[in-house]
């Protein structure tokens, strides 16, 4: 299925590695050219270079999208590369669950300045781009947390349920100037940080992995690969998913109990 996206302007926040890397690889091979930021230069540029090897026309800007002023220096300079941005993914945050307890002021501010705050600012600055353009798509990446928050999941269940509301008020207010915003619940899925732990643990990947999985209790049996997230996400950013709005789909083999 053609996608559409050739030519198309896609914006990835937390882009030089695991999930955020994939969905540029994706849109790469479906023609689109993609901005990347992450906070760690070395990183960053090694997964902008690999994909202009792939053929891509990549911008890499090394930012904190924690930081306002450098949220929307990545937007910006991105329209100054091409002229024009189509869509957004807020993919940038990490995993961070504690008991409640044990969680500070200090980092639920952080967590929420990285989960919510650079979604709201990335999403706020290149609303305009989205307008001249005569439309486009926003994707927040979120976890299934955020429909089923558990035990000692804080404070990453409530960011990210922070980010679902967010989602759905923005799908209202901007569907009417044709932008779409949609929401994609991650489950258990292959990344980096899953391979940095098993190297810590002292054990193969695919071994850590299928006991993940099976701990869990994952109905598909087994962890999900950033492919098959990354097509979802290319997807719901493309014409081809143009009349989803204000939905957020799950990719976690079937784990969470909600739809």
């Amino acid at each position: 299925m053609d996608l559409e996206l050739g030519g198309k302007v896609v914006l990835v926040t937390g882009g030089s590695d695991g999930l955020g890397a994939a969905v540029a690889r994706r849109l790469v091979k479906e023609g689109a050219k993609v901005a990347l930021c992450a906070r760690g230069a070395e990183r960053l540029a090694a997964t902008a270079e690999a994909l202009r090897a792939e053929g891509g026309d990549v911008l890499a800007v090394q930012a904190d999208v924690s930081r306002a002023w450098e949220v929307e220096h990545f937007v910006d300079a991105a329209h100054a590369r091409w002229g024009r941005v189509d869509a957004l993914v807020n993919n940038a945050g990490t995993a961070a669950a504690r008991p409640f307890a044990s969680v500070s002021d200090a980092e639920w501010e952080a967590d929420l300045q990285l989960k919510l705050f650079a979604a709201v600012r990335a999403s706020r600055h290149v609303l305009p781009l989205l307008s001249e353009a005569g439309g486009g798509a926003i994707v927040n990446v979120l976890a299934i947390g955020a429909k089923t928050p558990g035990a000692q999941s804080t404070p990453s269940s409530v960011s990210r349920a922070a980010g679902l509301a967010l989602t759905k008020a923005l799908s209202k207010e901007l569907g009417p100037r044709n932008i779409r915003v949609n929401a994609v619940l991650v489950g258990i899925i292959e990344s980096g940080q899953w391979v940095r732990r098993a190297q810590e643990l002292g054990k193969p990947v695919e071994t850590f992995q299928a006991e993940m999985a099976r701990n869990a209790g994952i109905p598909l049996g087994r962890v999900g690969r950033a492919d098959e997230f990354a097509d979802v996400v290319a997807f719901l950013l493309s014409p081809r998913g143009g009349y989803i709005s204000g939905a957020a789909i799950n990719v976690d083999g079937g784990l969470s109990g909600a739809t």
